[in-house]
């Protein structure tokens, strides 16, 4: 008797999306296996838990093979180990590179130090991310800051290519490296309430309009250091402050666009000068390293606090700061309107971000 059988064979490499998310997650070989039980997978696949474990194992051992080319994604796609589809490869990639919020939180504007790195198990703590997944994250945030350091060209762009990240995520860490590189201070207590995206969002608008790249799209470091020449034409703003005459005539046409726009009015007119104050000296100081750190707390006590106590609403906020911009312009005086709009653009866009009413 004659048997027939139609075989397959086949060299893809196997993995299982939800045990490499374990194994991201710094599971042991142990703990996963109880999670997949406890996922019910035992009776899905029909298998004992033997199998289980003896599956478990082999893919943690393909992942860790594998880590060694996902320190340089282009790697991946170029060895002939690993049999692995290029949509899978997409994904291993992404996954590897994704952070948790909450870590990143705790790790953003310190310097990507050994220093820091001996910080690991409090935050860990802190935040409920494993060690092993808080390692990961770090090291990961301090070899893109390491690659891209030494790049000509768009800091996104370098990061999306070099490590073949989506769009998003190579924002992402495209903010995370600007704020290392210039140690902007994010831990303050005053601070807390804002949340990584919070921070990333404002990076975007400093890299696009205030850093070297903004007026030079192929020079070293375009896009993490600040624009020196430009803040120093900051100083130029204190005028706004200094001038009595001007100062007068700024509030006069801002309060008249405002009359009968917001109930917050009287505050607004009556606070005028000592916000306005706030937000040029904060422009005149950043030619300063340690006001640079200081931009985000700074914002948040000379504008975002007073308008608070004050019981400003968001769009309160926007059409304070849409006038008070605008009107500068229409100042017979004034003549730095340029300056003027590439600072104010982005710290509009910033208060507009950081501000929850």
């Amino acid at each position: 008797m004659t048997m027939e059988l139609d075989v397959f064979v086949g060299n893809t490499t196997i993995m299982d999306e939800e045990v490499y998310q374990l194994w991201l997650d710094g599971y042991t070989v142990n703990d996963a296996v109880k999670v997949r039980m406890d996922g019910g997978v035992l009776e899905e696949c029909e298998a004992s838990a033997d199998v289980l474990l003896s599956d478990t194992m082999d893919q943690y051992k393909t992942f860790q093979m594998c880590e060694r080319l996902l320190h340089s994604p282009s790697k991946l796609g170029n060895q002939l180990l690993f049999q692995i589809p290029p949509h899978r490869q997409a994904m291993l990639i992404e996954r590897y590179y994704t952070f948790d919020d909450a870590f990143v939180r705790e790790v953003l504007g310190k310097k990507l130090s050994k220093g820091t790195k001996k910080d690991l198990d409090d935050i860990g703590a802190k935040t409920g991310v494993t060690l092993k997944s808080c390692r990961r994250q770090f090291d990961n945030f301090k070899r893109v800051f390491k690659v891209v350091e030494e790049l000509k060209g768009p800091l996104v762009e370098n990061i999306r290519l070099h490590f073949l990240l989506s769009d998003k995520l190579a924002r992402d860490y495209a903010a995370i490296v600007f704020f290392a590189n210039n140690r902007f201070e994010t831990g303050k207590r005053k601070l807390q309430y804002l949340t990584f995206q919070d921070f990333a969002f404002c990076a975007g608008q400093l890299i696009s309009n205030w850093t070297v790249g903004a007026v030079d799209n192929m020079v070293e470091d375009m896009d993490v250091d600040l624009d020196k020449e430009f803040l120093q034409e900051l100083k130029e703003l204190k005028v706004l402050i200094t001038d009595k005459d001007l100062l007068d005539q700024h509030k006069s046409l801002v309060c008249t666009a405002l009359r009968g726009k917001t109930k917050a009015f009287n505050e607004m007119e009556a606070n005028f000068k000592n916000l306005s104050r706030g937000l040029v000296n904060i422009a005149a100081k950043l030619t300063n390293t340690k006001d640079v750190r200081d931009f985000f707390i700074d914002l948040v006590e000379k504008f975002i606090e007073p308008c608070r106590s004050d019981r400003w609403t968001a769009a309160d906020i926007r059409l304070y700061l849409t006038h008070y911009n605008n009107s500068a312009h229409i100042l017979d005086t004034f003549k730095h309107q340029v300056v003027w709009d590439r600072y104010m653009g982005v710290v509009k866009s910033c208060i507009f971000k950081m501000y929850h009413d």
